[in-house]
């Protein structure tokens, strides 16, 4: 174990990086490190599969790159392990109360700490990160039959969970906030805030929520007015039971789900 798994570590000093590095290449690793948020987010090129986010200066560095990792598509799931800087410097080099508030990483660690204690968290992140993960699925409709048929329908599926109900769009943008699907589901035509209008709102705001349009209005036009609004993809509910399924493990891979009228 190890041999081909990589390390990143972000922090501004370099005796605790060094015998870190030291630490984990002992046992196998692969060590990237950097000192500062620039050098990170260059080395995030590597594709780690550990971000170790230790201390940077000024206050709130570590922070700004702890939000562009989560903000990132691309790395936010990758697992993160937050050091924060010693009581007494936290004002210099470390995390603030309101930034802690806002802190999303799998582990949290103060200096001084032992880089031979940190081992075992981060065999514990590795082990998770290579459990498979469910698609997390936010389903947006006003009609309840339609939401309980969707949620029984995708139950069925081991490789996804409904995490939320959302009865119109205004409804989807406060939930997409607070739980973060990977997909929502999207009917059109919804009270308060329709399914166009959320789907703008989620593209520009939560670019890690991908938009799947599902609704009975499946009018060729429907379907580029929804692309150019920033859905992922678009299906009739006429044609849910054969497509649904696919269309999500489509558009959580990246691609555009296509529905072709016959």
């Amino acid at each position: 174990m190890g041999s081909n798994q990589k390390i990143l570590i972000i922090d501004d000093e370099s005796d605790f990086v060094e015998a870190f590095r030291m630490t984990l290449e002992a046992k196998s690793y692969q060590v990237v490190t950097a000192s500062s948020m620039a050098e990170g987010q260059e080395m995030m090129r590597i594709r780690p599969d550990v971000v170790v986010l230790g201390t940077l200066a000024p206050a709130g560095e570590a922070f700004a790159m702890h939000k562009w990792l989560k903000q990132e598509p691309r790395h936010k799931d990758i697992p993160l392990l937050v050091i924060d800087a010693r009581y007494e410097e936290r004002s210099i080099k470390g995390w603030r109360r309101f930034e802690g508030i806002q802190m999303e990483s799998e582990g949290y660690v103060t200096k001084p700490i032992e880089p031979a204690s940190l081992v075992p968290q981060i065999q514990r992140l590795l082990e998770e990160a290579i459990r498979p993960r469910k698609i997390k699925v936010l389903v947006v409709d006003d009609h309840t039959m339609v939401r309980h048929g969707i949620r029984a329908l995708l139950s069925l599926q081991k490789d996804m969970e409904v995490v939320g109900e959302a009865i119109n769009g205004q409804d989807a943008l406060e939930q997409v906030q607070q739980l973060s699907p990977n997909i929502a589901l999207m009917d059109i035509v919804m009270p308060v805030m329709s399914g166009l209008e959320a789907t703008r709102r989620i593209s520009s705001q939560y670019p890690g929520t991908k938009v799947l349009i599902l609704t009975q209005y499946d009018e060729e036009e429907n379907m580029l007015v929804a692309k150019q609004a920033g859905a992922h993809g678009f299906i009739p509910k006429r044609a849910a039971s054969s497509e649904l399924v696919d269309g999500i493990r489509a558009v959580y891979a990246g691609k555009y789900f296509t529905w072709s009228l016959v």
